[in-house]
């Protein structure tokens, strides 16, 4: 009755695929699905946990964060990104994660408590409380064409650019931008 009906309405009949086309399209399919799920774990969602509280207020001890690998295959750290990194490019050292202040062919200094990029004072979009603490931009640091400076937001409790085992951070040894918070759930959003 239905294949009658079919052609007194001369509709044509929809050609049977063979059974190792159907199990090669779907095949095709679920690879393409794993490899976008692949790309999209590797390059926007690693995770790395903030330890300790250097980087009060914007992040928390135990705030487990997703990284941007991509953004910097394709360029470099802007100032005021937070990123993840291992110092010194050590591969046994956890990931720190804080604030780009300086950039490549920068001079940097902190004087009184400020920070200085080439010589004029920096102010900063938050508002931070001043660093008690130079360590090493007691003088001025020029970066290298692959360095960068970084602080905790927590300038008075942070280990940063500004003491010799963190010390100027290479493009190399950057993991990534740090662009969302996932856990704890009172804390999930996009990092500022």
């Amino acid at each position: 009755m239905v294949e009658r009906e079919r052609r007194r309405k001369n509709v044509p009949e929809k050609p049977k695929k063979s059974v190792p086309k159907v199990i090669f399209g779907w095949t095709f399919q679920i690879i393409v699905v794993i490899m976008f799920a692949y790309v999209l774990v590797y390059f926007f969602g690693q995770t790395r946990t903030n330890i300790g509280q250097s980087m009060d207020t914007t992040l928390s001890g135990g705030d487990t964060v997703l990284l941007n690998e991509m953004s910097y295959r394709l360029g470099g750290p802007k100032r005021n990104d937070v990123i993840a990194f291992k110092p010194n490019g050590s591969a046994n050292s956890h990931s720190y994660i804080k604030r780009v202040v300086g950039l490549p062919g920068e001079t940097i200094q902190i004087r009184d408590g400020m920070i200085y990029i080439n010589d004029k004072i920096y102010l900063e979009k938050k508002d931070y409380t001043p660093m008690t603490e130079a360590g090493l931009a007691e003088e001025p640091i020029v970066l290298g064409t692959n360095e960068y400076f970084v602080l905790g937001d927590n300038r008075n409790n942070s280990e940063d650019s500004r003491f010799a085992d963190i010390g100027l951070v290479k493009k190399d040894d950057i993991e990534g931008r740090v662009w969302f918070v996932i856990s704890p759930w009172e804390n999930f959003g996009f990092v500022k």
